[in-house]
């Protein structure tokens, strides 16, 4: 994480290409304020916005919830999707739901997707497999374990191997259970940068909003990118980028506030969330 030592703004950007339409066409440079991108993983992401060392970052969905007595979520923005998302895979041997006495290994990078695991295996399959946490390396993950979760890139370039294991995406399996869309990510702002910074975060949310707009209206310099740096085929990132949905209103609102509740009730969160949006220096509350 950047240190402080100088007054600019620290905006995160997630590493992953699933945040890329928000960032594609956000010009950092051209904010009225001195700001600076810190690009990272989601886990070093939802650090630096619960530490306080990021003023505006999308997260983990969970780790707003961790921290939602001092964040706000931004409107209009997220990860979500109503269905398979294509990159929070499980990796395994056998079905998931038969792994009564499995051990799973978590990858390191994020939060909300190992908390939605373990929401489904318990919830959805009544089963406590045993779980570990590690670098995102699919052979190492597979070499001591049944199962592995990986996300974002790694989860795609994973599920184009040959490797024979059931890939089990859990986007697809949380729509089936529950009949709604899950949201992995949020954008998110610390309460008292908001109240001190109206203007400016106004600012901030219209520059976002204004690429991932521009973005999905022409995939097409998105879909070069992530073919030259990823790999893959343009067909395949036409239809990742055309399958998530970016926006936060009722519906993706609903899915979140039921994980939620689930992650509550479970003890995987201490306290119950309460989701505060900000827009314009006023504040929605989730119902």
């Amino acid at each position: 994480m950047n240190s402080r030592e100088n007054d600019n703004i620290l905006i995160g950007k997630i590493k992953y290409t699933n945040a890329w339409p928000v960032y594609h066409h956000f010009n950092v440079g051209a904010l009225s304020r001195k700001s600076e991108l810190v690009t990272e993983v989601p886990s070093v992401l939802n650090r630096g916005i619960l530490d306080g060392s990021l003023d505006i970052a999308p997260v983990s969905s969970f780790a707003f919830g961790v921290g939602a007595d001092r964040l706000l979520l931004l409107p209009d923005l997220s990860v979500s999707s109503d269905g398979p998302v294509n990159s929070i895979l499980l990796f395994s041997r056998k079905p998931p739901e038969e792994m009564k006495e499995g051990t799973i290994a978590l990858t390191n990078t994020s939060a909300t997707s190992v908390n939605l695991l373990k929401i489904i295996m318990q919830k959805a399959y009544g089963l406590n497999p045993t779980y570990s946490v590690g670098e995102p390396d699919l052979d190492q993950m597979m070499a001591h374990h049944d199962a592995a979760l990986l996300i974002g890139d790694h989860a795609i370039r994973a599920s184009w191997r040959d490797h024979g294991y059931i890939v089990t995406d859990l986007g697809d399996i949380w729509k089936k259970w529950t009949g709604y869309g899950m949201s992995f990510a949020v954008w998110t702002v610390q309460r008292s940068f908001a109240e001190a910074n109206p203007e400016f975060l106004s600012e901030v949310c219209t520059a976002f909003k204004r690429s991932k707009q521009q973005s999905l209206n022409d995939l097409s310099s998105l879909v070069s990118e992530a073919c030259r740096e990823i790999g893959g085929t343009a067909d395949y990132w036409h239809h990742y980028f055309n399958n998530l949905c970016y926006d936060f209103n009722d519906k993706q609102q609903a899915g979140l506030a039921l994980y939620f509740a689930y992650a509550y009730e479970l003890g995987l969160l201490q306290n119950e969330v309460r989701m505060d949006i900000w827009s314009d220096n006023t504040l929605t509350r989730v119902k």
